[in-house]
């Protein structure tokens, strides 16, 4: 399937990257309502993950289940919408998923470890870079780690929302060559299979492609991410080039044929070659502190030519934000075209949205930057 040569750290990829899967499996393949987590299929999935591992493949999970054992064990048979009660759900089932990793990973032979991020962890660029490196070393290390949102501290202002999310933000993180959800179904349809006999599978598609949001639906009551998530968690691997599998977490083989370089279920190519590694950083933001509206000539510029955002090209500012921080373009229809880190602050940029460079100066007194934002320091979608 891949060029390259094999060694101790790991295989491989066709561009000379070690080979590194994100595998992301939710609450309904790992739990149950009543009876808590199942740990035949978390045997099953350890199974799997160490037969890849086997062949050097280097492996990420992302696992949701801590809010669903803890539901179990306290008793609740509905998902509380409270914070602070999902929160305590967490802390009391994060032990026993952990555990139960743990012991089906030490049946092959494998260390796992526990990684608990929220989204701040990736937001700020230190910790971001820092994050990169532990999981680097435990992956050098032949640990397998086991990553879920950290839901006892989180809130809901930085919650990354689902862990289809958390898992493409991962793959950015880490340059995974594949990103693989697992699901209850074969994969991603062209209508809801569970009521219409004639849908068709869709095999291959383009991470991106707006038309596979309107085949897509809302997830279950235990887990948050459905379809709908997936293809669009798929779009945001793409920008590390990732490729993303959604395929049945009821499969045992899923990973075995993936290797052997069949894609059982629904494979989304990214539309685009790999961003940076800065850039994926910046596209990876889940917040933003204002906004800027592009004028049609502006975003035609930003797309066709890939050039600074001059502030000629601004029509309002939106949001209060300093100097070097995230802001978000759109077009006149307040649609997301690309973000960067900005050369003034609102005030600022406010006075000189919409006048032409050289006459900078003459409103602020001064010329910081000739840019509002410098094409280096920013990511076109």
């Amino acid at each position: 399937m891949a060029e390259g040569t094999t060694s101790d750290s790991g295989e491989l990829s066709r561009n000379g990257q070690r080979r590194r899967w994100v595998i992301k499996v939710g609450s309904a393949l790992l739990t149950s309502r009543r009876d808590g987590l199942n740990a035949e299929a978390i045997g099953r999935l350890a199974a799997m993950i160490a037969g890849v591992r086997k062949h050097g493949i280097e492996t990420v999970l992302v696992s949701s289940g801590a809010i669903a054992e803890g539901m179990q064990r306290l008793g609740w048979q509905r998902r509380p919408h409270e914070i602070y009660k999902l929160q305590a759900a967490a802390a009391v089932g994060q032990m026993g998923l952990i555990q139960a990793y743990e012991r089906a990973f030490l049946a092959h032979g494998l260390r796992s470890a526990q990684v608990l991020l929220t989204s701040d962890d990736l937001g700020n660029r230190r910790r971001y870079l820092n994050a990169r490196s532990t999981l680097s070393a435990l992956l050098e290390l032949g640990v397998v780690p086991i990553i879920n949102e950290n839901d006892t501290v989180v809130t809901e202002e930085i919650q990354f929302g689902d862990n289809d999310t958390l898992a493409a933000l991962v793959s950015n993180l880490v340059e995974a060559e594949y990103m693989v959800l697992f699901t209850d179904q074969a994969g991603l349809y062209d209508r809801n299979p569970v009521h219409h006999a004639d849908a068709r599978l869709i095999e291959s598609a383009r991470a991106g492609d707006r038309s596979l949001e309107s085949m897509a639906g809302p997830g279950g009551e235990l887990g948050r991410g459905g379809m709908l998530t997936k293809v669009r968690a798929a779009e945001k691997a793409a920008r590390s080039g990732t490729r993303t599998l959604i395929a049945s977490g009821h499969r045992d083989d899923v990973l075995d044929l993936l290797y052997e370089g069949r894609a059982p279920g629904t494979l989304l190519e990214p539309a685009s070659g790999r961003l940076a590694a800065r850039k994926q950083w910046l596209a990876g933001q889940m917040r933003v502190s204002g906004r800027l509206y592009l004028d049609d000539g502006a975003v035609r510029v930003l797309r066709q030519s890939g050039r600074s955002l001059l502030p000629v090209g601004v029509t309002r500012v939106e949001g209060a934000f300093d100097r070097g921080a995230l802001v978000a373009c759109c077009d006149l229809a307040g649609a997301e075209v690309a973000r960067g880190l900005v050369n003034y602050d609102s005030a600022e940029a406010a006075k000189i949205a919409g006048l032409p460079t050289e006459r900078i100066e003459a409103v602020l007194g001064y010329v910081d930057e000739p840019e509002l934002i410098h094409r280096d320091n920013m990511v076109i979608f």
